[in-house]
């Protein structure tokens, strides 16, 4: 299996909510990698989803007291005023950072997962190069990572070609 690219240079020093992605596919300014601790000691993605009026469905019958309910709508509160003071480019740079995991993950996945790779790394590109100047000091390691990721990719599917023989590189003909 191919080992997964070195993050984007700098990745991961200022992000909000910390760990790689920071505010990324686990929702606004996570904490611990996307998962957050729900109330009746639950763990879950932070942005919620699915279930009942966007709360993830409850894996038991415990419905929450007032008070759990109130500590989560604290602690929600809490997260969305870090990131109305967070600058927007920080935030961004942390999706991208996001979408740059997604693709290693796809190129090193056994067999690696070249579509979906190829898609995380179109979304990337439309970030970096579509808001180019307007992503602050993460702009050049973002640019870098870029590059890399899709050096990666083209070597990941050269390599996938050469395993599959003959057929693979003339279309099965």
């Amino acid at each position: 299996m191919p080992r997964e690219p070195a993050g984007p240079a700098g990745a991961g020093s200022d992000q909000v909510g910390g760990g790689p992605g920071g505010a990324g596919p686990g929702g606004p300014a996570g904490g611990e990698g996307g998962d957050t601790d729900r109330p009746g000691g639950q763990r879950g993605p932070a942005g919620g989803g699915g279930g009942r009026g966007g709360r993830a469905a409850l894996t038991h019958e415990h419905e929450p007291s007032a008070e759990e309910i109130r500590e989560a709508q604290a602690e929600m509160d809490a997260v969305r005023e870090q990131l109305q003071r967070s600058p927007a480019e920080l935030v961004i740079a942390n999706h991208a950072m996001g979408l740059w995991e997604l693709a290693a993950l796809h190129l090193s996945h056994d067999p690696p997962q070249l579509p979906q790779a190829q898609l995380a790394i179109d979304a990337l590109s439309a970030l970096v190069e579509g808001l180019k100047g307007r992503l602050g000091e993460a702009e050049p390691s973002l640019s870098e990572g870029l590059a890399e990721i899709r050096m990666a990719f083209v070597q990941v599917a050269k390599a996938e070609r050469s395993r599959q023989g003959p057929a693979a590189q003339t279309g099965g003909r």
